[in-house]
């Protein structure tokens, strides 16, 4: 691993650090996984500029996964609590998440409904395989 001096702009280090911390990983972790999404967001142009709060994510089986951005927190867990019957505001609270950023997701998963839940269907796929 490379690495590299980081400059940053004292207010954006302190709020990048509370991101981070309420994310449980450290700034160091939260500084790659946001230019790893950005990166891949300019590399695969797959963004829909309608949610800006969803990127896409190489996920462990390769491919791109819509999780919220700036964190690691896939689409398709908080519908799958939505579809266990839990509130927004439950899923927000169990995530440290704010309400909206729940609401996004689940609107997001009614535009892209049929990609997200071929990704269900593929991961109990292998879940059922190991």
């Amino acid at each position: 691993m490379t690495r590299y001096a980081l400059n940053l702009p004292i207010n954006l280090k302190m709020e990048a650090e509370e991101l981070a911390a309420r994310q449980g990983i450290s700034l160091n972790q939260f500084i790659m996984w946001s230019v790893s999404e950005k990166v891949a967001s300019l590399r695969q142009e797959l963004d829909d500029p309608k949610f800006p709060g969803i990127t896409y994510r190489r996920g462990a089986a390769g491919w791109p996964t819509p999780v919220l951005r700036g964190t690691g927190i896939r689409v398709q867990t908080l519908v799958m609590e939505k579809k266990e019957g839990a509130s927004p505001e439950e899923i927000a609270a169990e995530h440290e998440l704010e309400v909206a950023q729940v609401r996004e997701a689940h609107a997001f998963y009614q535009v892209h409904q049929k990609e997200i839940d071929a990704n269900i269907i593929a991961e109990k796929d292998l879940d059922k395989r190991s």
